[in-house]
């Protein structure tokens, strides 16, 4: 008997199969489109892809329809980059789709949509390898067409603009597969000849006459120049790959003119402000030091340096004399504790008590010793305050001091 199962485990399984499939998670399907509706709050898009015997439906959420490039209508034939995958809840085979395009391009588009995601995640296109443009800069090379009009406009607006600016120009091809490899070239060539920065101009034209400007030889080239690079392809609706990588992206050549070079007009405005602020802080410390100078007039004129130094010598011999003062009756006072000091250390004096008779019992050695340890038999000195005699202790005894006579 067959295992019985859950529909929730069989859609899950039916799920799994379809997303372990990697020719099913990257798609490229070509189909009309067909019950096409926009949800106005969500912003995801809702429709049916359909040939002549089936359709498919499908989902494209607001982050990637943000980014197309057109409004998707009813009928429209296109193809479209997707995952097919079940959705579980309700059984339903359907298709997500990242990007969509109208088919006729659709191919090109496709393989320039992918040249953008690898190069993307190569990091190419990331900002921290941006380079700032040179403020000031003294040699551009343009890497345009030598007949072209944006080698004109580029002229016209520098020499307005900066004309003390050498140009370089290495001319290229601009239009066809072909000057792919001509343009990387040119980039590098310019590279390594140290110029400042590097313009990558072409004028306007068609999808197909600025499509060159996508080959991933320019990119890389691009990407490893290291020196400042504008692109300026096409006009201001124009996007192309080499905008992605360039330091700078400009709208017009035109425009990559400008952003190339400084303005000497400005620059003008610039130098005269500061000229004008130098002046008025000139101006300004020199009244603050006419200031400065008309108080020390002012106070020569009324005598005042002498009359402080009149009152500071009073100072002076006023405290001069306070410390005389003070001096002397810190001495006296200084004396007078000296004084008494030395009468009470003679009042502690031995010798004071030897003066009045008493004696001093010492061993052989000279060292005082205690009465209670003379021994019998020894011999001692005797040590008075002007005699000292040997003596042999013949008897010791013990004495009451409460019949001592004095």
């Amino acid at each position: 008997m067959a295992e019985v199962i859950t529909v929730t485990a069989l859609n899950r399984y039916v799920k799994t199969l379809l997303d372990r499939n990697d020719i099913l998670y990257d798609l490229a399907l070509r189909g009309e489109i067909a019950n096409f509706v926009q949800n106005a709050k969500s912003g995801h898009c809702y429709f049916s892809l359909r040939d002549g015997q089936c359709s498919v439906k499908a989902v494209m959420f607001r982050s990637d329809a943000q980014r197309l490039a057109f409004r998707p209508q009813e009928g429209m034939r296109v193809v479209v980059r997707c995952r097919v995958t079940l959705y579980e809840r309700d059984g339903a085979f359907q298709v997500y789709v990242n990007a969509m395009f109208p088919d006729g391009i659709g191919e090109a588009q496709l393989a320039l949509e992918q040249l953008k995601a690898k190069l993307q995640a190569e990091g190419l296109f990331a900002p921290e390898h941006k380079k700032p443009l040179p403020a000031f800069p003294e040699r551009i090379g343009l890497v345009t067409s030598r007949t072209g009009a944006a080698l004109q406009d580029i002229k016209n607006v520098i020499g307005r603009r900066w004309p003390a600016v050498r140009l370089i120009l290495c001319p290229v091809n601009v239009q066809g597969f072909e000057a792919a490899e001509e343009i990387a070239a040119a980039i590098g060539r310019l590279d390594r000849l140290g110029v400042d920065e590097i313009l990558v101009a072409r004028g306007g034209g068609s999808r197909e006459d600025l499509w060159v400007f996508n080959a991933e030889v320019i990119a890389r080239a691009a990407y490893r120049c290291k020196t400042p690079l504008i692109s300026a392809i096409g006009h201001e609706i124009d996007y192309t790959i080499l905008d992605f990588v360039a330091d700078c992206r400009a709208p017009t050549p035109s425009a990559a003119a400008e952003l190339a070079v400084p303005d000497r007009e400005e620059q003008k405005r610039h130098l005269w402000e500061i000229q004008r602020n130098m002046h008025k802080n000139m101006q300004k410390r020199r009244e603050i030091c006419y200031t400065k100078c008309k108080d020390c007039a002012d106070a020569l004129a009324g005598d005042l340096p002498r009359r402080k130094l009149y009152a500071g010598k009073t100072d002076l011999a006023a405290l001069g004399e306070a410390l005389r003062t003070n001096s002397r009756i810190c001495w006296k006072d200084k004396n007078r504790q000296l004084a008494h000091a030395v009468q009470l250390t003679a009042s502690l004096s031995p010798y004071q008590v030897l003066a009045r008779g008493y004696g001093m019992v010492a061993g052989a050695d000279g060292k005082i010793r205690p009465a209670d340890q003379l021994v019998e038999g020894e011999t001692i000195q005797l040590i008075t305050a002007h005699r000292r005699a040997q003596c042999l202790v013949t008897a010791v005894e013990e004495t009451d001091e409460s019949t001592q006579n004095i």
